[in-house]
């Protein structure tokens, strides 16, 4: 089985202005790097879809969908970009149909992976999603798109427990709120801490049926492979022998890479490889070798790059 790629022109729309450092322009990067994979075999192309509103509910309230909605309407037909109402997150008048195109475009994915169409995904998706809580967006996100993902992978498709594992620079805190009381979803994260948004403590381990299903583990700015790979060895794996995902998901934020404008940690790209591998064994351990990586952050377009390269090359090996 192949590795799926969802990537499709349709991710530049989402304009945020020039200086900001989620731009159309990642794109182009990611672009760039996937130039420089060769797989063994063709990587099976996935072609986006607009999540419908139901979909999106699975994780975001009403009220917020049509919070988005509003803002997103007082732009169309201009050239204006304006703040979403609930957050530090630019949008711009195709912004909205971008952020479903994303969260649609993983859905479409995350179908392939659980019908076997392909063994692992990479999805170059924008806007990133892991900072949207159920009733806000922040962090240069709309809608959470790995929460949306695994709670569409439960409730649509029947499958019982769901990794997420974010290694972005920022704390995931949208995807932790969502999954808080859950249970069936084990989320874990490596951060920067003291850091945006000032969230991921150690001690915040989930409640009710999630307690124990929330691991964060944050870092001082300068940390890099000692800590970040040496947790998800030591703390992830055997954690997984416990919980046993039968699907795992990657938050892949690049901006944990040594130089990154808006962080301070020093992975490298063959760091990210290790990082992939280990994720890759816990899929192929408990979950059929299922997994699906997720673009979050990551705003040195060369660094980006370099880093989706052996990131992507590790998923397609």
């Amino acid at each position: 089985m192949s590795c799926a790629l969802l990537l499709d022109p349709a991710y530049k729309n989402h304009l945020t202005g020039e200086g900001h450092p989620e731009r159309p322009e990642r794109y182009d990067a990611v672009m760039q790097a996937l130039e420089r994979v060769k797989p063994p075999a063709p990587m099976l192309r996935i072609a986006p879809r607009a999540a419908s509103e139901d979909e999106i509910a699975l994780c975001h309230t009403r009220e917020y969908i049509q919070t988005v909605k509003r803002d997103a309407a007082a732009l169309k037909g201009t050239r204006r970009l304006g703040d979403l109402s609930t957050g530090d997150t630019v949008i711009g008048p195709a912004s909205l149909e971008t952020a479903l195109l994303a969260a649609g475009g993983v859905l479409h994915t995350v179908d392939a992976v659980l019908d076997g169409k392909a063994r692992t995904a990479f999805c170059a998706v924008r806007p990133p999603g892991h900072h949207a809580t159920p009733d806000r967006g922040m962090g240069f996100c709309i809608f959470n798109n790995v929460a949306i993902a695994a709670r569409y992978a439960r409730r649509k498709r029947g499958v019982e427990r769901v990794l997420i594992a974010d290694w972005d620079v920022h704390h995931g805190n949208g995807t932790q709120d969502i999954f808080y009381a859950d249970g069936s979803v084990f989320f874990f994260s490596t951060h920067q801490s003291p850091w945006y948004p000032g969230t991921g403590r150690s001690d915040e381990t989930g409640e009710g049926k999630g307690k124990g299903r929330i691991l964060n583990c944050p870092f001082p700015a300068g940390s890099g492979r000692k800590e970040i790979s040496g947790a998800f060895r030591h703390r992830l794996v055997p954690a997984m022998d416990a919980f046993k995902p039968d699907l795992v998901i990657l938050s892949a934020g690049f901006d944990s890479r040594m130089g990154d404008p808006l962080g301070r940690f020093t992975l490298t790209d063959a760091e990210f490889a290790e990082l992939t591998q280990v994720c890759l064994e816990i899929a192929a351990k408990h979950a059929g070798g299922r997994l699906l990586s997720v673009l979050e952050g990551g705003y040195s377009l060369s660094g980006l790059a370099a880093a989706v390269t052996t990131h992507v090359q590790a998923l397609v090996a």
